[in-house]
């Protein structure tokens, strides 16, 4: 196939705006897939992915179609949605020449579609925008071409009218797709050899890690020696092919094709997503590529039984070979035992990460309150990066904190701006412009600490503006924070998997509710408990659990009263005894630690 006839482009949207079902569209128009194994959402191969209704993990495919007698290959890649992926979708641009920006009629631009929008504009890529969901008898078309053109600087005419339902529209979209992305230009020409961006990559079982490349120079066969750039090391192809969806094998992939190299290996970290693959013997310059994402969310993850402790690093490393994203190491609790300590992108990304531990694995899973990442300046002027609770310094010990910041836009109607600036003001957030967004709807931008952000804000906002509000975000720096470590201590004992780093403003509420919710739920022990919570050198919040009293005295049938009083003593001198000794731990079943975990 001729460079000229290629068209690489890419699906971004807000989510839920109906990319994976106008790709289905797309495959069925072009004949890809025949209509017998049509089915919805065929790009989500992911069982959570069907489930949620979301893209997790983008999905490459090629489409042959037919335009005025001349034959084109359209590479195709449906990318997530979800703010937490959007790491999914820097890759994405990064291998294509166009994105189709999809818009929804029936809710119009959100605030994902401005940074995807962004990012495909610092990409240097083509964007054909294009109206989503037509035939619903919500939509709103003229409205919604209106804010477009706005936005995009382009007339009302360039928008196209799609309907993902019913395929209205999808034959001008292809048609567009051709005349207005530009075809794949050669990166190196005349230097000769094999040059690839990884941009995805899969684990098999049998033939290891599978990369998803795009070519930019020369061609790559079956048995030719290659190269990792950043990881220096060289591997055989076992097979190389395309995505139709399904893999399907071929000779060699050429400049400007997208397709997939099986390479063999059954280690953890050579592969990454950026690096280049090149030629061994005649290796040409890397790449620019793009930095791998940084973990923003961390949390403890403990198996309930230590019989699965090697179980879970195996199922972690195994995800690891799919996932680049998320990192881990190994950790340990006094009452918790082995663990891991693992860094995410967002709490969706730490919940599909559980989920398919769970899933794919059968693991019954503890998994702590989730934090973020901190760095603590102390008395003795070093610098500490602290990213768990449990290992923040003492309070005596601290200079200063500083924490990551967020700078947020949020688009919503109107008559929600007053409940949303209330919460803004409960999330100390730092208020900044605002300005009309047509069809009633304001957009407000404003910064917060992402601690704030973890903190139930989405599902807040979601609330108060009766989940008409849309959000996006990215990560600014870091700042100053008064923030303390609140430590729940049980028999005396520090219990790590329940520290938590909060607000000075709210160390007090949050030590007397902790306290009060592990009262409740906590099993009695054989001796008197006490449930206490510590911040700022102090004790602030104490609950005294009563202990669980055996029936020593009912065996006994009448008699002087003098008995049973020296048979409770005694019983009362045995359970301070072992308490003395050490044998009184409090005992804290897995259970308690998921209610305790999960928010209020």
């Amino acid at each position: 196939m001729e460079l000229k006839d290629i068209r690489n482009f890419s699906i971004i949207a807000h989510i839920d705006h109906g990319k994976s079902t106008l790709a289905d569209r797309l495959l069925e128009t072009t004949g890809t897939i025949p209509p017998r194994k049509m089915q919805e959402q065929v790009l989500d191969s992911m069982e959570l992915e069907r489930e949620r209704g979301i893209t997790i993990k983008m999905a490459p495919v090629r489409m042959n179609y037919q335009l005025h007698g001349v034959n084109y290959e359209l590479n195709l890649i449906d990318t997530p949605g979800h703010i937490d992926f959007y790491y999914e979708v820097s890759r994405a641009l990064k291998a294509v020449e166009g994105s189709v920006l999809l818009v929804d009629a029936t809710q119009g631009v959100q605030a994902q579609t401005l940074s995807t929008l962004g990012m495909a504009r610092d990409a240097g890529l083509v964007v054909v925008p294009v109206v989503s969901k037509i035939d619903s008898p919500l939509a709103r078309v003229p409205e919604v071409k209106k804010e477009m053109a706005r936005l995009l600087e382009c007339s009302e005419r360039d928008i196209l009218e799609v309907s993902g339902r019913t395929g209205e529209g999808v034959p001008r979209l292809l048609e567009e797709i051709v005349k207005r992305v530009p075809p794949p230009k050669e990166e190196a020409v005349g230097h000769g050899g094999f040059r690839g961006l990884v941009f995805d990559f899969q684990y098999s079982n049998h033939t290891g890690v599978i990369v998803y490349v795009r070519v930019f120079d020369g061609a790559v066969r079956k048995g030719e020696k290659l190269l990792f750039k950043n990881a220096s090391r060289e591997f055989t192809p076992i097979e190389v092919g395309f995505f139709s969806p399904e893999h399907v094998p071929r000779e060699s992939l050429s400049a400007g094709e997208i397709g997939y190299i099986v390479t063999g290996i059954k280690e953890p970290g050579i592969a990454s997503v950026g690096d280049t693959l090149t030629g061994a013997k005649a290796p040409l310059p890397a790449l620019a590529g793009y930095e791998r994402p940084t973990p923003v969310v961390w949390a403890s993850v403990y198996p309930e039984s230590q019989d699965d402790f090697n179980l879970l690093r195996q199922a972690l490393d195994r995800l690891r070979l799919s996932d680049s994203s998320f990192s881990h190491e190994e950790e340990s609790s006094g009452l918790l035992g082995r663990g891991f300590r693992a860094g995410f992108l967002g709490m969706l990304h730490l919940e599909i990460i559980t989920e398919r531990l769970q899933r794919e694995f059968h693991l019954k899973l503890i998994v702590t309150t989730p934090s973020i990442t901190y760095e603590v300046a102390d008395k003795r002027g070093k610098r500490l990066v602290v990213y768990s609770p449990a290992l923040f310094p003492e309070y005596g010990e601290i200079e200063k904190v500083f924490e990551p910041w967020v700078a947020v836009k949020i688009i919503a109607p109107s008559d929600y701006l007053g409940a949303i600036m209330q919460l803004l003001f409960k999330h100390e957030a730092v208020v900044g412009e605002s300005e009309s967004f047509g069809d009633n709807r304001m957009s407000v931008s404003f910064e917060m600490p992402l601690r704030e952000l973890m903190r139930n804000f989405f599902d807040e906002l979601k609330s108060v503006s009766s989940g008409f509000a849309s959000l996006s975000y990215k990560i600014i720096g870091l700042r100053e924070a008064d923030v303390v470590k609140l430590d729940i201590l049980v028999a005396d004992e520090i219990v790590p998997a329940f520290s938590r780093v909060v607000s000075r403003k709210r160390v007090q509420e949050e030590a007397e509710a902790a306290v009060e919710k592990l009262y409740t739920i906590l099993p009695r022990q054989l001796f008197v408990t006490k449930i206490q919570s510590k911040a700022l050198g102090r004790i602030l919040s104490s609950r005294t659990l009563s202990a669980l009293r055996k029936d020593v005295t009912g065996y006994l049938y009448g008699g002087d009263v003098t008995r049973k009083m020296k048979l409770l003593e005694k019983q009362k001198k045995g359970k301070k005894k072992m308490k003395e000794r050490g044998r009184g731990k409090a005992v804290i079943p897995a259970e308690v630690f998921v209610k305790m975990l999960r928010s209020e």
